[in-house]
């Protein structure tokens, strides 16, 4: 008996070559929230020793801070979203979880945007009206005005942009969002590697923590990219294919 052979449907793009599967990509983009997490780790947990500390319970990770105990609620209310929006938001980012189930990313979304908001309006409140730390200077001053306005400022564009249903503006926008609402986590390593290497002071101390911000904003754009890159090769392959 001849075997049957399927016939060939010449309108069906062929693979092409160089482009990873998608298994072994879903397989990658599992690692995601988990890395996300882990950078936002050592924050989380001063954020939680500093509630700690402002309920009356022992110094674990932070020492007393007298600003915070003169005024506890803008700190608690940082704390508490910016605790919120970095594990929740790390979540948002699996593509496995957006695919299988999209009601709850649209849910954890809009608790996301509340979240962040907070994040932003507490951090401008903390910056504006709290007496500024020991050893920070104009620069670093500057620089948390900036993070906390454009935290604010990308929410609000992407909140806008998914009403519209314009999906990769929306995308974009969130991922500039997090990335910014993440300084603290970056800023362990810039701020150790920096007074490691340069020693500490203002001014060199400032650098360090702003440049936390500007590193997740790049890496933030890098991602943004990535996707417009990668079918701009694919359709390129396609084209040139027989």
């Amino acid at each position: 008996m001849t075997p049957r052979v399927r016939p060939i449907d010449r309108n069906r793009p062929a693979a092409v070559k160089g482009t990873p599967a998608r298994g072994r990509g879903a397989r990658s983009g599992r690692w995601v929230p988990v890395a996300l997490v882990g950078l936002s780790l050592i924050p989380v947990l001063a954020g939680i020793s500093r509630l700690v500390v402002l309920a009356g319970g022992p110094e674990l990770l932070l020492p007393a801070d007298p600003r915070s105990e003169a005024s506890p609620v803008p700190v608690v209310l940082h704390v508490v979203s910016a605790i919120g929006f970095a594990v929740l938001g790390a979540f948002q980012f699996s593509a496995g979880i957006r695919r299988r189930r999209p009601r709850w990313h649209r849910r954890a979304g809009r608790v996301l945007v509340v979240l962040g908001l907070v994040v932003a309006f507490s951090a401008l409140w903390l910056t504006l009206f709290y007496p500024r730390q020991e050893n920070t200077g104009d620069l670093l001053y500057l620089f948390r005005l900036l993070a906390a306005s454009g935290l604010a400022a990308s929410i609000i564009i992407g909140f806008a942009a998914i009403r519209n249903r314009e999906i990769a503006r929306h995308r974009a926008w969130m991922i500039r969002a997090y990335a910014l609402a993440l300084g603290a986590g970056t800023q362990v390593f810039t701020q150790g590697i920096g007074e490691a290497v340069l020693g500490a002071g203002a001014i060199r101390s400032d650098l360090m923590l702003g440049s936390a911000w500007v590193i997740n904003l790049a890496v933030a754009g890098w991602v943004i990219r990535r996707p417009a890159a990668r079918r701009a090769r694919i359709r390129a392959a396609l084209a040139g294919s027989p």
